[in-house]
Protein backbone atom coordinates (compact mmCIF):
# COMPACT_ATOMS: atom_id res chain seq x y z
CA UNK A 1 0.00 0.00 0.00
CA UNK A 2 1.40 3.04 -0.89
CA UNK A 3 0.52 6.98 -1.44
CA UNK A 4 -0.99 6.34 -4.86
CA UNK A 5 -3.81 4.19 -3.57
CA UNK A 6 -6.84 6.03 -2.24
CA UNK A 7 -6.05 6.26 1.58
CA UNK A 8 -8.33 6.74 5.06
CA UNK A 9 -5.66 7.43 7.23
CA UNK A 10 -1.88 7.62 7.31
CA UNK A 11 0.64 5.31 5.75
CA UNK A 12 2.62 5.39 9.01
CA UNK A 13 0.26 3.48 11.65
CA UNK A 14 0.30 0.27 13.26
CA UNK A 15 -2.50 -1.88 11.06
CA UNK A 16 -3.71 -1.55 7.55
CA UNK A 17 -6.27 -2.87 5.56
CA UNK A 18 -6.42 -2.96 1.76
CA UNK A 19 -9.17 -3.84 -0.59
CA UNK A 20 -9.47 -4.83 -4.13
CA UNK A 21 -13.03 -4.24 -4.79
CA UNK A 22 -15.59 -4.19 -7.36
CA UNK A 23 -18.56 -1.59 -7.12
CA UNK A 24 -21.01 -4.14 -8.31
CA UNK A 25 -19.88 -7.27 -6.38
CA UNK A 26 -22.41 -8.04 -3.39
CA UNK A 27 -20.19 -9.69 -1.60
CA UNK A 28 -17.96 -6.08 -1.51
CA UNK A 29 -21.43 -4.38 -1.04
CA UNK A 30 -21.53 -6.51 2.42
CA UNK A 31 -17.80 -6.33 3.34
CA UNK A 32 -18.14 -2.16 3.26
CA UNK A 33 -19.89 -1.98 7.09
CA UNK A 34 -17.75 -4.49 8.26
CA UNK A 35 -14.79 -2.61 7.15
CA UNK A 36 -16.42 0.82 8.08
CA UNK A 37 -16.91 -0.84 11.67
CA UNK A 38 -13.24 -1.73 11.91
CA UNK A 39 -11.85 2.10 10.72
CA UNK A 40 -14.39 3.09 13.58
CA UNK A 41 -12.88 0.44 16.50
CA UNK A 42 -9.63 1.25 15.12
CA UNK A 43 -9.58 4.53 14.42
CA UNK A 44 -6.22 6.42 13.79
CA UNK A 45 -4.44 3.01 14.00
CA UNK A 46 -5.40 1.93 11.29
CA UNK A 47 -5.18 2.81 7.37
CA UNK A 48 -7.54 1.38 4.82
CA UNK A 49 -6.64 1.34 1.36
CA UNK A 50 -8.76 0.60 -1.76
CA UNK A 51 -7.89 -0.79 -5.16
CA UNK A 52 -10.17 -1.61 -8.25
CA UNK A 53 -10.83 -4.68 -9.16
CA UNK A 54 -13.40 -4.72 -11.65
CA UNK A 55 -15.08 -8.06 -13.03
CA UNK A 56 -16.58 -6.79 -16.04
CA UNK A 57 -17.44 -9.63 -17.82
CA UNK A 58 -19.80 -10.59 -14.65
CA UNK A 59 -20.63 -7.24 -13.78
CA UNK A 60 -20.92 -4.66 -16.82
CA UNK A 61 -21.81 -1.90 -14.70
CA UNK A 62 -18.35 -2.15 -12.28
CA UNK A 63 -16.04 -0.51 -15.13
CA UNK A 64 -17.98 2.44 -15.42
CA UNK A 65 -18.47 2.66 -11.72
CA UNK A 66 -14.58 2.60 -11.20
CA UNK A 67 -14.37 5.16 -13.64
CA UNK A 68 -16.77 7.32 -12.31
CA UNK A 69 -14.81 7.20 -8.86
CA UNK A 70 -11.85 8.26 -10.27
CA UNK A 71 -13.20 10.76 -12.21
CA UNK A 72 -14.49 12.37 -8.82
CA UNK A 73 -11.01 11.47 -7.27
CA UNK A 74 -9.20 13.91 -9.59
CA UNK A 75 -12.02 16.37 -7.73
CA UNK A 76 -11.03 15.31 -4.36
CA UNK A 77 -14.33 13.49 -4.16
CA UNK A 78 -13.11 10.00 -4.37
CA UNK A 79 -14.68 8.59 -0.90
CA UNK A 80 -17.99 10.28 -1.38
CA UNK A 81 -18.48 9.06 -4.24
CA UNK A 82 -17.21 5.43 -3.01
CA UNK A 83 -19.53 5.80 -0.32
CA UNK A 84 -22.52 6.50 -2.72
CA UNK A 85 -21.40 3.92 -5.07
CA UNK A 86 -21.19 1.01 -2.37
CA UNK A 87 -23.77 1.23 -0.21
CA UNK A 88 -27.11 0.27 -0.58
CA UNK A 89 -28.38 -3.73 -0.87
CA UNK A 90 -28.79 -3.40 -4.25
CA UNK A 91 -26.09 -1.87 -6.79
CA UNK A 92 -27.17 1.27 -8.92
CA UNK A 93 -24.89 2.02 -11.35
CA UNK A 94 -26.47 3.19 -14.01
CA UNK A 95 -24.97 6.31 -15.92
CA UNK A 96 -28.10 8.39 -14.58
CA UNK A 97 -27.51 7.13 -10.95
CA UNK A 98 -23.95 7.66 -11.21
CA UNK A 99 -24.63 11.27 -12.71
CA UNK A 100 -26.84 12.01 -9.61
CA UNK A 101 -23.93 11.31 -7.30
CA UNK A 102 -21.98 13.41 -8.73
CA UNK A 103 -24.32 15.87 -8.48
CA UNK A 104 -25.30 15.33 -4.87
CA UNK A 105 -20.90 15.20 -4.01
CA UNK A 106 -20.99 18.31 -5.84
CA UNK A 107 -19.04 17.76 -8.96
CA UNK A 108 -20.36 18.35 -12.48
CA UNK A 109 -22.47 15.25 -13.45
CA UNK A 110 -20.72 14.81 -17.03
CA UNK A 111 -17.54 14.59 -15.69
CA UNK A 112 -18.14 10.89 -13.86
CA UNK A 113 -19.69 9.42 -17.20
CA UNK A 114 -17.69 8.22 -20.58
CA UNK A 115 -16.97 9.70 -22.95
CA UNK A 116 -15.16 12.10 -19.94
CA UNK A 117 -13.82 9.56 -17.68
CA UNK A 118 -11.38 8.34 -20.73
CA UNK A 119 -8.76 9.78 -18.92
CA UNK A 120 -8.96 7.86 -16.03
CA UNK A 121 -9.24 4.74 -17.32
CA UNK A 122 -5.21 3.90 -17.12
CA UNK A 123 -5.56 4.41 -12.65
CA UNK A 124 -8.19 1.92 -13.00
CA UNK A 125 -5.94 -0.40 -14.98
CA UNK A 126 -3.35 -0.31 -13.08
CA UNK A 127 -5.26 -0.96 -9.84
CA UNK A 128 -6.93 -4.34 -11.88
CA UNK A 129 -3.17 -5.60 -13.39
CA UNK A 130 -1.56 -4.87 -9.42
CA UNK A 131 -4.40 -7.08 -8.42
CA UNK A 132 -3.38 -9.80 -10.87
CA UNK A 133 0.36 -9.52 -9.81
CA UNK A 134 -0.70 -10.21 -6.39
CA UNK A 135 -2.88 -13.36 -6.89
CA UNK A 136 -6.15 -11.09 -6.90
CA UNK A 137 -9.19 -13.69 -8.49
CA UNK A 138 -11.94 -12.30 -7.20
CA UNK A 139 -13.60 -9.68 -4.80
CA UNK A 140 -13.44 -8.51 -2.32
CA UNK A 141 -9.59 -9.72 -1.76
CA UNK A 142 -8.41 -8.01 1.67
CA UNK A 143 -4.55 -7.62 2.62
CA UNK A 144 -3.86 -7.67 5.91
CA UNK A 145 -0.76 -5.75 6.95
CA UNK A 146 0.22 -6.45 3.59
CA UNK A 147 -0.27 -10.13 3.43
CA UNK A 148 -3.25 -11.71 1.89
CA UNK A 149 -6.77 -12.21 4.22
CA UNK A 150 -8.28 -15.46 4.07
CA UNK A 151 -10.82 -15.48 6.54
CA UNK A 152 -14.40 -14.68 7.06
CA UNK A 153 -15.31 -11.14 6.43
CA UNK A 154 -16.82 -10.65 9.71
CA UNK A 155 -15.23 -7.49 12.14
CA UNK A 156 -14.00 -10.34 14.66
CA UNK A 157 -12.47 -12.40 12.14
CA UNK A 158 -10.76 -9.71 10.68
CA UNK A 159 -10.14 -7.33 14.15
CA UNK A 160 -8.06 -10.41 15.45
CA UNK A 161 -6.38 -11.14 12.13
CA UNK A 162 -5.42 -7.30 12.16
CA UNK A 163 -3.94 -7.43 15.93
CA UNK A 164 -2.34 -10.54 15.04
CA UNK A 165 -0.30 -9.78 12.07
CA UNK A 166 0.86 -6.36 13.40
CA UNK A 167 4.54 -5.32 11.83
CA UNK A 168 3.80 -7.38 8.63
CA UNK A 169 5.38 -6.02 5.86
CA UNK A 170 3.61 -4.06 3.38
CA UNK A 171 1.83 -5.31 -0.09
Amino acid sequence: MGTYDHLQGVLSVEFSLLEYGDFECPYCRSAAPVIRELRERLGERMVFGFRHFPLAEIHPFALPAALASEAAAVKGRFWPMYDRLISGDEPRLRQEDLRRYAEEIGIPPEHVVWPATQFVEDRVEADFNSGVRSGVRGTPTLFVNGKRYHGTVSVGDLLTAIEKSAGHAEK
